[in-house]
């Protein structure tokens, strides 16, 4: 038996909420969760001004129905199954976004991560050196091929980097908590800070609110 590799073109979607004009502060870039699609996980931002902020939420393309019942769907960004392909596929997805929407300097830029889209996130900022106002980790994990070299870029532009998780978050043990904030620590240094909510693992609305003011 022989796996072989191809390449094609793919096309898929991504979500937007609000418009971009002149009056916009800021602009978010944000990477959902497990199980999420773009159009729903996006919703969550739809508190926040809608005058001055836009938000962009790329769509993972790997797709599947959930809890085998054929009728609600949801993707997934990665997988341990060819992971460096599908790596690499990912990042051209977010590049393609990132250069079609065309971001104008004016605005302040975040980018986040909740819960699987912190690896996706993390590895795009620190691949292509991605300047952003804030980097937001949010109940996720690093992951364990990046280094503090991969961030130096971020000293010289004064990144804010916040990690935020709930305090029940049923998929962080203490030791794993531990084990993150270690590595977030060596990695970003005096520009890391740390914050907790009341809460599971779970897009929060507070907790969207305190990072615009944060």
């Amino acid at each position: 038996m022989k796996e072989k590799e191809i390449s094609y073109q793919v096309t898929n979607t991504y979500s937007t909420l609000n418009e971009l004009t002149e009056k916009t502060k800021n602009v978010w870039f944000v990477c959902h969760g497990i199980g999420f699609l773009s159009r729903y996980f996006i919703s969550y931002f739809n508190q926040l001004n809608a005058e001055e902020n836009y938000i962009i939420a790329p769509q993972a393309a790997s797709k599947y129905y959930l809890k085998n019942e054929y009728k609600h769907v949801g993707a997934s960004w990665l997988t341990k199954e060819n992971t460096q392909t599908e790596i690499e596929n990912v990042m051209k997805n977010l590049n393609a976004i990132y250069e079609a929407e065309q971001i104008p300097s004016h605005v302040n830029f975040y980018v986040l991560g909740f819960s699987q889209g912190v690896s996706v996130a993390l590895r795009w900022v620190s691949r292509y050196k991605i300047l952003c106002n804030k980097l937001i980790i949010y109940a996720g994990s690093i992951p364990t091929e990046l280094t503090a070299k991969d961030f130096e870029f971020i000293n010289y532009v004064e990144t804010k980097v916040i990690n935020v998780v709930g305090t029940q978050d049923e998929y962080l043990t203490e030791q794993r908590m531990q084990q993150e904030l270690e590595k977030m620590k060596l990695l970003f240094g005096k520009q890391y800070t740390f914050s907790t909510f009341e809460g599971k693992h779970e897009m929060s609305g507070e907790v969207l609110e305190m990072l615009t003011k944060s």
